[in-house]
């Protein structure tokens, strides 16, 4: 039996954003489409999250997806970022805003919750658009459980 090459999660992401874009599809609407938060549903699609293969098969049929990436959508991901993506302005901004306000955050979780840490794997993100006077606002929104640092000894 020969096997063909997997197509890789990321690149499978990139042409289903392309045919999201070109069939007038917001990030919203795939998102209602699956059923899932927005923000989630767009790292999911770019690569950073696993479907279920009904919502995979929901978003195949409305963008004419082929097995392939189909099937790339439902595979556990890798979650390394690539390089050259902390170069992008956006992504750049906001590695900045964690070194800038990421000590102090970390100050003011140890202060209010404890020795611990705020979960990525067990949290959500929402963003919105709010107006105002000196130019629209990005509201990012960042719900994560408070993890405490516990020792456990194995086997006890």
């Amino acid at each position: 039996m020969t096997l063909t090459p997997l197509l890789s999660k990321q690149a499978a992401g990139a042409v289903i954003d392309e045919l999201r874009r070109k069939a007038g599809l917001s990030w919203d609407a795939v998102s209602e489409l699956i059923g899932r938060p927005p923000v989630w549903t767009a790292a999911a699609v770019l690569g950073m999250h696993a479907l279920a293969e009904t919502e995979a098969e929901r978003l195949g049929a409305a963008l004419g997806l082929d097995a392939a990436h189909v099937d790339a959508l439902t595979r556990q991901p890798n979650r390394a970022a690539e390089a050259d993506l902390s170069s992008d302005p956006t992504i750049y901004r906001l590695h900045e805003l964690v070194q800038v306000y990421g000590p102090a955050l970390k100050a003011l979780i140890h202060d209010r919750f404890g020795d611990g840490i705020m979960s990525a794997i067990n949290c959500s993100i929402s963003l919105d658009r709010v107006p105002h006077p000196d130019g629209d606002r990005v509201v990012i929104t960042i719900d994560g459980k408070f993890l405490p640092y516990a020792w456990v000894a194995s086997g006890e």
